[in-house]
């Protein structure tokens, strides 16, 4: 069952892709979305008989993979708690955004090549999940790279597209780098790359040291740091986050699942599937928490100015992603993979929430250019009610139990990194419920920004267009069936799926639901500590949600024209915010220009004026040179010809004379 789990969504990737003629759209459409459905009904099966119950874990063989010398890797897949939960999230929500596809993407002339590519990405990350070794793992890990630079610049005629999947690649890669080092040294230290044998022989090692870059340093804090960098790159974690906006270059359903359930959870799930190593590397764990803290509060900032609607989903990722790392940095590993669990539902339920405004919107993706659409799109309107409410941990809704738990247990470590991430924590909570109302009262209420309205040559729009020029002056209408349908499912997920688990995930049953996937120390006590921690703390992060919503509406119900007033009077302020922090910017002149001028020094000096011009181009210049001097001497005059004959025979004469004068 657990092959048929993983290898379905590679099925249909093959068949789409290589029989998407023969088939048709819908054909394609029907295949894939239908394994992915089966996949999902046989991880739901997997998940309940997997956690909570004694000896649930257990591995397939499939094959002996590599086998060099000291390097043995089987091909295996791992079935325990942590895996079913993965299994539940990347399965669920990829066979809705297959569904809900068929919806969105029904005027995209290239629909068999898009399912194939969504459900090659499944496949990925489902080998990921599964993986029993460090080696596996690489192999979904740059499978789910390779299949998002496809699906970001799906639409490739477009310039924007192609240079977001470039860049998405490329910053990958940096991260992608460090992983491959903390393999290596994995190896290094260890002998192997199997789970069992490194987790098992990792206490041995702690408060070890080896040479690296020169320098003695602890074994297992070089390690993690470096598996750290890899989940920084492939989680969008600050400094390699600016591949994920541009990401949004791609259809919404792409978005919907990097963003949700697949690429940038990868980075969490590899964190608690390596807290065996982690536990006993509290360095690299307070790195994990400062650098998890300052992506959540820099992502909710930078979201506070966001126009377009996909954009500020996005940074609510980023955001969300941070608190989940912050959560796996004070030990809390089960809390930050049941904020995933949540999360997934909710940010799949925004995302394509969100491309259901933007097909009811005629493409338009800037919020100014929206407003006053509730009543024409009310069922969406109700979805993405339900969507904010989970996200903002508004009460009973899924990320409340999720998130509130987040910032308890970063209180309750009771250390310098934990109340840095536990104030910031709360902050961006504040900002997180701002954003998010923004974004429902721009969109959705005020005035009718939309009927009739002409592009202002200052606004700066995005459109998941398909690459046609649609007009904006239509009046807004609900999707089909077949995208609120998917809108639907997910928003029970928002609604329940906090209060039905939240006992399993980190209650009172969590150790038996766990079953030992997650590695937690003996004097790791940090999730019962949070449990009973003070009555303001708990109530901190509801204030702030408050708080935060109350702005909103202050701003863009009740006096639309303050933000206006406020950018206006704080240009420096809104241009930091709106540009980003200007990490583009700093990077491309650190790094971008760098390169591109040692790129053209290369080219021009090092291949053109020393490779080429001393070597092909340098020989065939200087034959032509010795051709055109002897062109010259075909003149076409008979004496010429005859004082050349003579100089000839001259010389050759004389060559003779002197042969026979000095010969004995």
């Amino acid at each position: 069952m657990i092959a048929a789990i993983v290898f379905l969504p590679l099925l249909g990737a093959v068949i789409a892709g290589f029989f998407g003629r023969l088939l048709g759209d819908r054909g394609a459409q029907i295949v894939t979305s239908s394994l992915l459905v089966v996949s999902a009904v046989l991880s739901w099966i997997t998940f309940f008989g997997v956690t909570g119950h004694e000896g649930g874990a257990y591995k397939i063989h499939l094959m002996t993979w590599v086998l060099s010398g000291a390097l043995e890797v089987d091909w295996a897949l791992r079935v325990d708690t942590l895996t079913a939960v993965m299994l539940v999230v990347v399965t669920s929500v990829s066979s809705l955004v297959h569904i809900y596809s068929a919806g969105y993407m029904s005027e995209d002339p290239h629909i068999p090549r898009f399912q194939a590519y969504l459900s090659l990405f499944t496949f990925a990350m489902l080998m990921l999940v599964t993986a029993d070794n460090f080696l596996q793992v690489f192999f979904g890990w740059e499978g789910v790279g390779l299949a998002s630079y496809l699906l970001i610049g799906f639409w490739y005629k477009k310039p924007s597209a192609n240079a977001a999947a470039i860049k998405a690649f490329v910053v990958n890669r940096v991260g992608d780098f460090g992983f491959a080092l903390g393999i290596f040294a994995i190896f290094l230290v260890f002998g192997s790359l199997s789970f069992d044998s490194v987790f098992g022989a990792a206490g041995e090692q702690a408060g070890k040291s080896f040479e690296f870059l020169g320098y003695d340093v602890d074994i297992l804090t070089t390690i993690c740091l470096l598996l750290f960098v890899g989940c920084m790159g492939k989680s969008a974690q600050l400094g390699l986050h600016t591949w994920l906006p541009d990401a949004m270059e791609g259809p919404t359903p792409v978005s919907a699942l990097i963003h949700a359930a697949t690429m940038v959870t990868a980075g969490v799930f590899l964190v608690a599937r390596c807290s065996p190593l982690f536990e006993y590397a509290p360095v690299a764990l307070e790195v994990v928490t400062v650098i998890g803290a300052s992506t959540a509060f820099f992502a909710a900032t930078v979201g506070l100015v966001q126009n377009d609607i996909k954009r500020v989903i996005a940074y609510s990722t980023c955001s969300q992603l941070g608190y989940m790392f912050f959560a796996a940095g004070v030990g809390a590993y089960e809390a930050a993979i049941f904020h995933l669990f949540t999360h997934a539902f909710f940010k799949a339920l925004l995302f394509l929430g969100a491309g259901s405004v933007i097909h009811a919107m005629h493409h338009e993706q800037d919020m100014r250019n929206m407003g006053g659409t509730w009543k024409y799109i009310k069922f969406t309107y109700a979805m993405m009610w339900i969507g904010n409410l989970a996200l903002a941990g508004v009460p009973f809704f899924a990320g409340f139990y999720s998130k509130d738990m987040i910032i308890e247990v970063a209180y309750s470590a009771h250390s310098g990194v934990g109340n840095y991430a536990f104030t910031l924590g709360v902050l961006a909570a504040a900002l997180t419920a701002f954003y998010s109302w923004r974004l429902l009262f721009m969109t959705f209420h005020g005035e009718k920004r939309w009927a009739g309205h002409g592009h202002d040559d200052h606004h700066a729009h995005g459109h998941d267009d398909h690459g046609h020029d649609h007009g904006h002056g239509h009046t807004p209408h609900e999707s089909p069936l077949v995208m609120t349908i998917p809108l639907a499912l997910l928003a029970v997920g928002a609604i329940f799926s906090g209060f039905f688990f939240y006992d399993s995930f980190v209650g009172e049953h969590r150790e038996a639901f766990w079953g030992g996937a997650i590695f937690v120390g003996a004097a790791n006590e940090v999730i019962e500590h949070a449990h009973h921690v003070p009555g303001w703390v708990k109530l901190a992060p509801l204030v702030a949600t408050v708080l935060g919503i109350a702005i909103a509406f202050w701003f863009y119900i009740l006096k639309p024209r303050l933000p206006v007033a406020l950018a206006k009077t704080h240009k420096e302020l809104y241009a930091f915010l709106l540009n980003k922090w200007y990490f583009d910017e700093l990077y491309n002149l650190i790094f971008i220009r760098g390169a591109f001028l040692i790129g053209r020094l290369f080219w021009k000096g090092g291949d053109g004026r020393i490779i080429d011009g001393f070597g092909p181009n340098g020989i065939s210049a200087r034959v032509l040179d010795v051709a055109r001097r002897a062109v010259k001497l075909q003149s076409g005059y008979l004496y010429h010809y005859a004082f050349v004959m003579l100089i000839g025979v001259a010389a050759l004469v004389s060559w003779y004379i002197y042969r026979m004068g000095v010969t004995p």
